[in-house]
């Protein structure tokens, strides 16, 4: 796995802790995680970029699919499935060039900042030029957070295309959050792989490999995946890729 990011995190702590799921999924209050993925949503599908310059941050290819879902030992139609299931319709992960798509939730930010070292960002930092509306707000927020404790504010971020806390950067494989960040904001290829090392670290994998997509959703989207009916529709979602 030659461009995969190895991690030394101590995955069953973090398991039993509940905090490796991605996105905002067991972190927010359901009727909370379910309004801020809506606005996420609705975000993302009104902030489709034009022209050329945009298409290296907005697409995935299947050559990159078939790169990452070979490299964690998965089929490219599996690694497919979960992609569209769990990046939602608009499988998007920047608002602009260099700018991903983020959440910052402020609970998370005040729980990390009390364990990240009390470090102001960098002078000036300017909220990214071109954003309007949900995109703005988020990345004002971050900003914002960043002038008091950078590092915190980063880890109570949700970040790219899967929407994976700052927080899970050791099981991303990264050193650092800022590392994370930083490989956030180059690609959708990076995301994606940063996604596959995360199921790796996380064991979830090992479902993805098996097809088992109720184990699956349940350890990622929380316990309301059922509900959400997140299992069938990877399955309905894998069976189409299958055809392809």
């Amino acid at each position: 796995m030659s461009r995969m990011r190895q991690s030394a995190a101590v995955v069953v702590t973090l398991l039993l802790a509940g905090t490796f799921a991605g996105g905002m999924r067991g972190q927010l209050p359901s009727r909370e995680s379910e309004r801020a993925t809506n606005h996420l949503m609705s975000a993302l599908r009104d902030s489709v970029l034009p022209g050329e310059e945009s298409s290296r941050y907005t697409e995935l290819t299947d050559a990159d699919f078939e790169l990452v879902a070979k490299e964690i030992g998965v089929e490219t139609a599996a690694m497919k499935a979960v992609v569209s299931i769990e990046a939602g319709a608009a499988m998007k992960g920047f608002w602009a060039p260099g700018v991903p798509v983020i959440n910052f939730d402020r609970t998370m930010y005040n729980k990390y900042r009390n364990s990240a070292p009390n470090k102001a960002g960098a002078k000036g930092e300017k909220v990214p030029a071109g954003l309007s509306g949900y995109a703005l707000r988020q990345w004002t927020q971050l900003i914002n957070a960043r002038k008091t404790n950078a590092q915190g504010a980063n880890m109570g971020t949700f970040w790219g295309m899967f929407q994976i806390g700052g927080f899970n950067y050791k099981l991303c494989g990264c050193k650092s959050v800022d590392e994370m960040v930083k490989l956030m904001s180059e690609s959708e290829l990076e995301q994606l792989q940063l996604f596959a090392t995360f199921l790796v670290n996380t064991g979830m994998v090992n479902d993805l490999r098996a097809k088992n997509w109720a184990s699956f959703a349940r350890k990622y989207n929380g316990s309301g995946y059922a509900r959400r009916g997140y299992h069938t529709k990877m399955a309905a979602a894998y069976s189409r890729f299958k055809k392809k």
